[in-house]
């Protein structure tokens, strides 16, 4: 189950800072506003990879993690489980960290 940042979390900046030190899963900084994050949200959605999406609108704290990981303003920012970012990635770069990853959804047997 993918999980959306309220702005009603008074911690969501906080836990923003304590995934990117520390991920544990991949985390989308986004807008919904913005044409390549609800892309990069149906790449996942997709192959049925989980994921936590962080709205810099409702967050606007957020943005200041999200730029520290990637040393740019653009978004999204993905940050996968293993340390790697992405930064506003194609379709087919998605698809191959979700596939290196291990993140999509098993087949049903």
């Amino acid at each position: 189950m993918n999980e959306q940042i309220s702005p009603t979390d008074a911690e969501a900046a906080a836990s923003a800072t304590d995934a990117a030190t520390n991920p544990s899963e991949t985390i989308i900084f986004g807008a919904d506003w913005c044409g390549d994050c609800r892309r990069a949200k149906r790449v996942f959605d997709a192959a049925g990879a989980g994921y936590r999406y962080i709205d810099l609108v409702a967050d606007p704290e957020a943005a200041d993690v999200a730029r520290d990981i990637s040393g740019r303003t653009n978004i999204p920012v993905i940050l996968y489980r293993d340390g790697s970012h992405q930064v506003e990635p194609s379709n087919a770069d998605m698809q191959q960290k979700i596939d290196e990853l291990g993140l999509a959804a098993s087949a049903p047997a």
